[in-house]
């Protein structure tokens, strides 16, 4: 044995100690430093390493050659023998080199957070669930998910499940929904009838039904008159302590004598000496409005005062009714209106501060989907039902531009999208028994495409539809003329003029709104700028409707509306000033309007007497000669409003000859010259060829009125203005080269703008500008339009007069469609001149057919580490940019904002940063986290951009446009 241990080591083969440094001399030198083994040096750490992997290597070698069974029990029988460590370093190792991808969540996550995770799955998901797994299904049977299902729709337990029974309340659910009632579609509208057609038998619940509501509408309607008769009979506040002689002296200022009965209306209360727009109520027909009614109420008591004194003659020609002795009611109506109004109308911010009391406004984001405008309006309503529904948007004789995405016509009524919407907003309108109906701003019944959308939207959502019938040309006057009350088909409406529209909006408001909505949007563009920074924290209502009140106080429109009779009267008198020298001007004004007023009261039938159209400028601007009508003639009146409207485009047209071109062609002509002759017929020769057409056109029109019937015809004037509309083609060519020659006229020869200071804005030139005179053209073009649809509409097509009016109407549509598509290409340039100004250091934009899209401001994002995932991805702003979407390409600028010392103003410069073509840029949007909201990516070839904006909806509108317009980029280029 021993000479065996000394031999050299024999239980390892000499090939396995190849390459080794085994030397035996030096292993019996190591030995008297060995324990347990001869082959464990301790003392030397050379040597035991190498023999460490010399052994490892061995073990490895023999695991190499074990099948799989013995790798196994040696893998067990090692971790038996470790420590917790080990065990520990061998989890973690594991864990790195085979990472869990998939794990069951029932198994990981506690019990009730697995039930949590479950609730939100649907009944026939959570069947599904169960079949995965007997664990997934004792999870998924749970009565918990089960019982509120049951509960929710009715169907309770009949009797009480014992301590262990499992999937009581699934069984029950499973087996009431198989013993379910299921109608098709067929046999439930043959029952229940459809939205449009309701059952023709009520059944016995309806009739309950309908008498619960009944007793309940006359016990609100008696709670109602009792309100009002107790603030009719109740003294006033503390009255039963001083005496009102002892009040008026403590407070030191004296009675008014206006009791309760004299106090004007809560809808629109009349300006107060000194009022601010910040005391007027953002919120009207809202929470909080009866204490702000009363607070309006108190201010505007020493104005009723004010407003009750006349001034001589033009008393009797405001049109403004004399204020109502009468209270008000102090609570809204019930149901109250609901008003839907486009932010893309001119203007709103005015309409907004108009909203009578009781109507519930909903200002809605005209870029928006219809999905996005019905939650809007259902969240404004919270549930209860309304009396009328009102819709302002963009529109005309044919359709309406509900919303930018698409129009409301009578061919895209009909489409689901639109059908489902309209379905749904009717439904929380009063039905048409209870007098429910839709009132639509736009001239809808002066067209016959427009009066068929009315029948179609009638017949679909069973309301009655009312819309404006065209009878009044300008600005939105339309909305001021006669309505049509549901029957359309028959032209005959027994409303009185505007009277839909007052229903929401207040007399005054409106009248201003309706004249001035032009020159108003510019005032407000001024007032959004300046006074919109200051107001962003509120609702975008809330900062429409203090505009509004701004605007309204600070222009105080309610001492300009006035009747059209006093606007005719004032406008003879001053001309009659101008012709004459008179010392006193205001006694002859006073004695002019007295005699007018008593010519007008003493014989009706002189309304359009020639004694006094010497007093105007032009002839043609007398009154409309009286026209034999009956009382449903709506020919006729569209005819008055066509002569008359024909005297007023006439007059202005004459003016410009008058004011600008006699007066340059005398000074031409001695010497003295302000234009030369080449400018004057480049401004002022085309208008001189319309004048000339229209004074055929109208000499021919007043012929024909003369001798009205009902069989008369003014189709044929029409087609003999049409075949000559060539003048109106020169003139349209012509007009954008005629401004800018004015334009330059002005800035380099300081004499005619001497002249044109002295000739503008002037009682000759109708209060307006030579810029202004030349626009009437093409304003006339579009009212030919919608007074020839007005006549066609009333017109049976059997009447002679049809054929002709049809023709003249197809022609002048095109003319329209000529005149629009100029005036896009107009804007076109305007706008991507403008663009390329504002960017600092930007391209040449104006390459091929280019055209400006949309732009939107954003936040430029940057992450820190790419490599986080996205949910725990943060975010830092970078910088502001802004987005400029062309049809071929995206330009990204770097906005900055300027503040202006010692004011609250401040103004943004933008300058250029990176463009990509369409075509090679990607989108993707970020899943709003807590770190991150209403983010998205812009890829490009080289860089990709991170950008978030302020607003949700802001992103998904500039999204979609953005897709659309990648889209089409790559359809081009296909």
């Amino acid at each position: 044995m021993d000479t065996k241990l000394n031999s050299a080591p024999h239980s390892v083969k000499r090939w396995q100690l190849g390459g080794t440094d085994y030397d035996p001399q030096r292993v019996r030198s190591l030995r008297s430093g060995t324990r347990f083994s001869t082959w464990t040096p301790l003392n030397d750490k050379t040597s035991n390493l190498q023999l460490f992997e010399e052994r490892m290597n061995l073990v490895l070698h023999w695991f190499d050659l074990w099948t799989d069974r013995q790798r196994k029990h040696l893998l067990q029988s090692l971790l038996v023998r470790c420590t917790r460590s080990q065990l520990k370093y061998c989890r973690d190792l594991l864990i790195e080199t085979v990472p869990v991808t998939q794990v069951d969540f029932t198994a990981v996550l506690p019990r009730f957070l697995s039930l949590y995770v479950m609730s939100f799955l649907s009944p026939r998901d959570l069947c599904s669930a169960a079949l995965v797994s007997w664990h997934w299904r004792v999870l998924a049977e749970q009565d918990c998910l089960w019982a509120g299902r049951c509960i929710r729709r009715g169907w309770f337990l009949p009797y009480t499940p014992g301590e262990k029974e499992f999937g009581a309340w699934k069984n029950h659910y499973v087996s009431c929904v198989s013993t379910l009632d299921w109608l098709t579609p067929r046999e439930a509208t043959e029952q229940y009838g459809t939205l449009n057609q309701q059952s023709m038998e009520p059944t016995e619940e309806e009739e309950e039904r309908r008498k619960e509501r009944r007793i309940r509408q006359m016990i609100r309607d008696k709670l109602q008159e009792e309100k009002r008769l107790s603030l009719r009979t109740r003294r006033a506040w503390s009255s039963h302590t001083k005496p009102d002689g002892a009040r008026s002296a403590q407070t030191g200022r004296p009675s008014s004598g206006l009791t309760v009965s004299s106090w004007p209306s809560l809808s629109w209360p009349p300006r107060a000496a000194g009022s601010s727009s910040l005391c007027l109520s953002l919120d009207r027909g809202e929470s909080g409005t009866e204490a702000l009614s009363m607070e309006r109420l108190r201010g505007s008591i020493p104005t009723s005062e004010r407003l009750n004194k006349t001034c001589g003659a033009l008393t009797s020609f405001t049109s403004r009714p004399a204020l109502p002795h009468t209270v008000p009611p102090i609570h809204p109506p019930s149901p109250a209106l609901l008003l839907l109004v486009s932010d893309k109308i001119p203007a709103y911010e005015l309409l907004l501060s108009g909203v009578k009391a009781g109507v519930i406004v909903v200002l809605y984001d005209h870029r928006g989907t219809l999905s996005a405008l019905l939650t809007q309006a259902e969240r404004a309503i919270s549930g209860q039902r309304v009396q009328r529904l009102g819709l302002l948007a963009p529109g005309g004789t044919e359709e309406m531009h509900v919303l930018h995405s698409g129009s409301l016509s009578e061919r895209t009524l009909l489409t689901p999208n639109h059908r489902e919407f309209w379905e749904k907003l009717c439904g929380w309108v009063a039905p048409a028994e209870e007098g429910g109906g839709i009132d639509i701003f736009s001239p809808l019944a002066a067209s016959a495409s427009g009066v068929a959308l009315i029948q179609t939207l009638s017949t679909l959502t069973g309301l009655e539809v009312r819309a404006p019938m065209g009878l009044a040309t300008g600005s939105f006057q339309n909305i001021l003329s006669e309505w049509s009350d549901g029957s359309v088909c028959s032209g005959v409406s027994n409303l009185q003029p505007a009277a839909p529209a007052l229903q929401f909006v207040c007399e005054i408001v409106l009248q201003g709104w309706c004249r001035q909505a032009q020159w108003m949007e510019e005032a407000l563009e001024e007032l959004r700028g300046c006074l919109g920074p200051q107001l962003q924290r509120v609702s975008l209502r809330a900062r429409g409707r203090a505009l509004g009140h701004f605007l309204w106080e600070t222009t105080c429109l309610e001492e300009l509306c006035v009747s059209r009779d006093l606007n005719e009267a004032l406008t003879e008198g001053l001309t009659a000033l101008t012709r004459q020298e008179e010392s006193r001007p205001l006694d002859f004004l006073a004695v002019f309007l007295t005699r007018w007023r008593e010519e007008k009261d003493g014989d009706e039938s002189r309304v359009g007497d020639e004694s006094v159209a010497p007093l105007i400028s032009q002839k043609c601007l007398s009154r409309s000669p009286e026209l034999p009508q009956t009382v449903l003639d709506w020919r006729g009146a569209v005819a008055r409003e066509l002569h008359h409207s024909e005297c007023v485009y006439l007059g202005r047209l004459a003016a410009v000859l008058k004011v600008y071109q006699e007066p340059l062609t005398a000074a031409l002509n001695s010497n003295r010259a302000i234009l030369s002759y080449a400018d004057i017929h480049i401004v002022l020769s085309p208008v001189t060829q319309i004048l000339e057409l229209n004074r055929v056109f109208h000499t021919d029109l007043e012929a024909r009125l003369q001798q009205w019937g009902a069989e008369q015809r003014v189709g044929d004037v029409f087609v003999k203005l049409c075949s000559k509309l060539r003048v109106y083609t020169n003139y349209l060519n012509n007009y954008t080269t005629a401004l800018c020659t004015i334009d330059k006229c002005r800035e380099t020869k300081p004499s005619f703008r001497a002249f044109l200071k002295r000739a503008d804005r002037t009682l000759a030139t109708h209060m307006l500008s030579l810029q202004e005179l030349l626009l009437c053209p093409v304003w006339r073009i579009h009212e030919y339009v919608t007074l020839l649809q007005a006549l066609s509409v009333h017109t049976h097509p059997g009447h002679p007069d049809h054929t002709h009016l049809s023709s003249a109407l197809n022609t002048l549509l095109r003319f329209r469609e000529f005149t629009q598509k100029l005036k896009r290409n107009s804007d076109r340039d305007r706008l991507m001149e403008e663009t390329q100004q504002m960017i600092q250091g930007c391209p040449d934009l104006s390459e091929g057919n280019r055209q400006l899209v949309i732009t939107q401001d954003a936040a430029l994002l940057r992450s820190p580490d790419e490599q986080i995932p996205d949910s725990l991805r943060t975010y830092e702003q970078v910088a502001d940019v802004g987005l400029f979407l062309f049809n071929d390409a995206l330009v990204l600028t770097r906005r900055n904002v300027h503040h202006t010392p010692f004011t609250l103003a401040h103004r943004c410069t933008h300058t250029f940063l990176a463009s990509v073509a369409l075509s090679s840029l990607a989108v993707r949007e970020i899943t709003h986290t807590r770190y991150v909201s209403h983010a998205f990516v812009l890829e490009g070839p080289c860089r990709s951009w991170v950008c978030a904006t302020e607003r949700g909806e802001e992103r998904e509108h500039f999204l979609s446009v953005l897709r659309s317009a990648i889209t089409s980029a790559l359809t081009g280029h296909q």
